[in-house]
C-alpha cells in the first residue's frame, strides 16, 4: 500500500450558539508513504481540525479517512484510542514533555503506555537517543535542556513507537531560528530514512522545507498550489 493518508469529502461542524461553523468544508487529501508534506495555513484557517482529524483525535462528521489502510471513520472510540497510540507521533510547538522525568523517560512512556517491557522500551529509547544526538543528555530532566534539546527529545518521543506518520504542529513555532533550521534539517533526515511527515504551520518559510505544500484557506484545502523540489 503507497498511501499513509487517504481522506475524501470529510465535512467538520462546530455548534456556536444557534448557528454552525464550517471548519473543514468537503476536504480530500492523499499522503504517499514515505512524503513530507506541509498544510500551510493563517491562524482560523481550519489547520487545527484538520490535524486533529488527521491525528484522531477529533472525528469527521462526514466523509471517509483511512489512516494507513484502516478505514477511521467506521471506528471505535476503543479502536481509535488504540490507532492514535500506535499509528501517530505527534510533535507539539510546546514539548510536552514530562518535567520530573529525565530524558529516557520521557522518550518510552508512549511504549510502557502499550504494555512494552521496561527493558525492551529502553533498548529502543536508546536507539532513537542515539539516532537524533541526545546520548550525553540520557539522563537530563527537561528544565536542564534548551529548547532545541527539548524539541529534539519530543521527536525522539514520536519516533519510538515506529509511526505511520509523524504529525507536527507548528514544531518551530517556541524555538528560536537557529534551533529551528535544526530540527527542520532533523524532518529532512527522518525523511530521507522513509518517515512519513506531516507538518502544520502558518509560515511558508517552514512550509517550504516539506516536499509538497498543501494550504488551507477558511476551511477548504488548496492541492498541488506549491510543490518544493
Amino acid at each position: 500500500m503507497n498511501e499513509t493518508i487517504r481522506m475524501e469529502g470529510v465535512n467538520k461542524y462546530y455548534a456556536i450558539g444557534d448557528s454552525k461553523l464550517h471548519a473543514l468544508k468537503n476536504v480530500s487529501l492523499c499522503v504517499k508513504k514515505g512524503e513530507f508534506l506541509a498544510v500551510l495555513g493563517p491562524s482560523g484557517s481550519g489547520k487545527s481540525t484538520l490535524m486533529n482529524v488527521i491525528g484522531c483525535m477529533d472525528k469527521a462528521d462526514s466523509g471517509t479517512y483511512f489512516l494507513d489502510g484502516i478505514p477511521i471513520h467506521e471506528a471505535k472510540e476503543k479502536q481509535i484510542t488504540q490507532i492514535r497510540n500506535e499509528k501517530i507521533g505527534f510533535i507539539f510547538q510546546k514539548y510536552h514533555l514530562i518535567p520530573t522525568y529525565n530524558v529516557l523517560q520521557n522518550i518510552v512512556m508512549p511504549l510502557l503506555v502499550r504494555g512494552m517491557t521496561m527493558k525492551k522500551a529502553e533498548e529502543a529509547g536508546r536507539d532513537v537517543i542515539h539516532m537524533l544526538g541526545l546520548s550525553e543528555r540520557i539522563r537530563h530532566k527537561p528544565r536542564e535542556l534548551s529548547g532545541g534539546q527539548q524539541q529534539r527529545v519530543a521527536i525522539a518521543r514520536a519516533l519510538v513507537g515506529e509511526p505511520a506518520i509523524l504529525l507536527a504542529d507548528e514544531p518551530t513555532g517556541a524555538l528560536d531560528q537557529n534551533s529551528g533550521k535544526e530540527v527542520l534539517k532533523l524532518f529532512h533526515r527522518l525523511n530521507e530514512i522513509g518517515n512519513t511527515i506531516v507538518m502544520i504551520t502558518h509560515d511558508l518559510n517552514v512550509a517550504q522545507n516539506a516536499g509538497r505544500i498543501v494550504r488551507i484557506v477558511d476551511g477548504e484545502l488548496r492541492e498541488n498550489e506549491d510543490v518544493i523540489q
